[in-house]
């Protein structure tokens, strides 16, 4: 299906589940070593949090989207939920926990679009599979779960194990890096880590002479279904037993790049709801990746469909 054969109305349905977190970011001129202060940079608040990052996105790419998520009671959790519900996101799976804080994310940004994030998780750390699993049973075949690894991992792994019985297809981005057991590798459908966290996973030093063909080989070994490794500017390099593509990226002028894979795995999950090819999907996902990072913040830099079609051009097939 072209992203063009409809038009802006909704109709993806996707579960995300996954973290919400509040940005508090500073501009800075380069970024701090260890016992270093840097002055000079500016500060600003933001919604982030990848659950929350790739909910945003994919709603603003045309899904129909369900956050299942957990939050404090605090005021920051009171923000992010009107603001998820502002984006046409359905926050009736949003858990609140009393007495704990909502989850917080500290991110210095460099002038060259760099950032270093430090993250408190609070109430994220709570989100437990029975919070998570009802919701997820309700998908059908073809729908989609996106998940990530701020949340615990047992929840991740019964939320996929939830979608796979419904027949849904899974999108995990594995991130942060951390180990996985095979078992979630097998339920999931589509793996979409950056070069250092596909290293990672495949059990390679990310300081050696691999290629990328040979850690997406390395991924597919241990039981996923197909992996869309991201190359930042470059594009990302796409995997599957019977099929292989790099996707180039797009020259843009780079701002920040806060946000920008939350965005790319946003998209894609659009993309392969509405039942695109695995390739056509990731040029649409590239495409709304590129625009993120011309612009401030995470959740703020989300594009629009109509903006993601007016980059990607005639490049969707």
């Amino acid at each position: 299906m072209s992203a063009r054969a409809r038009d802006d109305t909704a109709s993806a349905r996707i579960i995300v589940a996954g973290s919400a977190n509040t940005d508090m970011v500073v501009k800075v001129p380069d970024l701090p070593r260890p016992g270093e202060t840097v002055t000079g940079g500016t500060f600003f608040t933001a919604r982030g949090g990848k659950g929350a990052n790739q909910a945003v996105a994919a709603a603003r790419a045309g899904g129909s989207v369900t956050f299942v998520a957990s939050l404090g009671d605090d005021p920051l959790g009171d923000e992010m939920l009107a603001a998820l519900a502002a984006e046409g996101i359905a926050v009736d799976a949003v858990h609140r926990v009393p007495a704990t804080s909502s989850g917080v994310a500290l991110i210095l940004v460099d002038e060259r679009g760099e950032n270093s994030i430090a993250v408190a998780p609070g109430a994220n750390a709570l989100l437990t599979p029975a919070q998570v699993v009802p919701s997820i049973e309700r998908l059908s075949p073809g729908e989609i779960l996106l998940a990530q690894l701020e949340t615990p991992l047992e929840t991740v792994l019964a939320s996929a194990r939830a979608a796979k019985r419904a027949g849904a297809r899974v999108i995990l981005n594995p991130a942060p890096a951390r180990e996985l057991p095979d078992e979630l590798l097998h339920l999931v459908s589509v793996l979409t880590p950056n070069e250092a966290e596909a290293a990672r996973l495949a059990g390679m030093s990310i300081a050696g002479t691999h290629v990328v063909e040979d850690v997406a080989t390395a991924l597919l070994q241990r039981g996923t279904g197909a992996v869309a490794i991201t190359l930042g500017a470059a594009g990302a390099y796409v995997a599957t037993p019977e099929y292989r593509e790099m996707i180039p990226g797009y020259r843009v002028e780079v701002r920040d790049t806060t946000g920008a894979g939350d965005v790319f795995n946003g998209a894609l999950a659009v993309a392969l709801a509405e039942q695109m090819p695995l390739g056509a999907a990731v040029r649409f996902a590239s495409a709304a990746a590129a625009v993120s990072v011309t612009r401030d913040g995470a959740q703020p830099a989300a594009p629009h469909r109509s903006e993601i079609l007016a980059l990607l051009g005639d490049r969707l097939t």
